[in-house]
């Protein structure tokens, strides 16, 4: 049974050799799908007047996403990943864990990086390692009720926020898996390592270390 096991996967293993499309030097690849970011937050304090270890923490959140890759080498390749605004919600932490939604922010990063792809360039498994640079930007902050009651602000004059958007270095682990000649399949994990700081229109601030993960998936066409 194991022989014949062995025997039935050795021509498919050789057929997707064959149809793989080389991804090298010169090959534009595009690719679509969808991204998650998980924000791996560890909270400042909101600065006086307010409780003390009053923070927050940030949900992941998904959208749609896609990117474009150039091969520059049999090896190297620019990658310049594309998506959607990412809306996160941000929730009380620390001495206000429990009120709940306090905020949200639409973020979008604009990333370039650099990619080492291993392997040779006709193979069906290229696996790959990136390093690049991210600017993290954050905007349409919003704020809610509870956020106004636990600042001081009222109806008439709700307490507001904005994010400061900054640059950030990016690693990244991948692979891309050849369907036929053609298509292909990309999964990426990449790593922001980011602090930003939180002002509320009373004036007072927070700086929270963020350090999104991000996990992407998609499918590509090789041209």
């Amino acid at each position: 049974m194991k022989n014949t096991v062995k025997f039935l996967l050795v021509p498919i293993a050789l057929a997707c050799a064959s149809l793989a499309h080389a991804q090298s030097a010169g090959t534009l690849m595009v690719r679509a799908g969808a991204t998650t970011i998980k924000p791996n937050v560890s909270s400042g304090d909101l600065s006086a007047p307010s409780l003390p270890s009053t923070q927050a923490s940030i949900a992941s959140a998904s959208q749609v996403s896609g990117g474009v890759t150039y091969m520059y080498t049999n090896n190297l390749s620019i990658d310049v990943p594309i998506a959607l605004p990412f809306t996160h919600d941000i929730s009380g932490d620390g001495a206000i864990l429990g009120v709940g939604k306090i905020a949200e922010v639409k973020a979008l990063p604009a990333t370039v990086l650099a990619q080492w792809r291993f392997l040779a360039p006709r193979d069906a498994f290229r696996p790959y390692v990136g390093v690049g640079l991210t600017y993290a930007a954050f905007f349409g902050a919003r704020g809610t009720s509870t956020l106004t009651a636990l600042t001081g602000g009222t109806p008439s004059k709700p307490t507001t926020l904005s994010i400061g958007s900054k640059f950030a270095a990016t690693v990244q682990l991948g692979a891309a898996v050849a369907i036929n000649q053609n298509w292909y399949v990309d999964a990426n994990y990449t790593y922001t390592p980011l602090t930003v700081t939180n002002t509320l229109s009373t004036g007072q601030t927070m700086e929270s270390k963020i350090n999104p993960g991000s996990f992407s998936l998609a499918v590509g066409y090789m041209f």
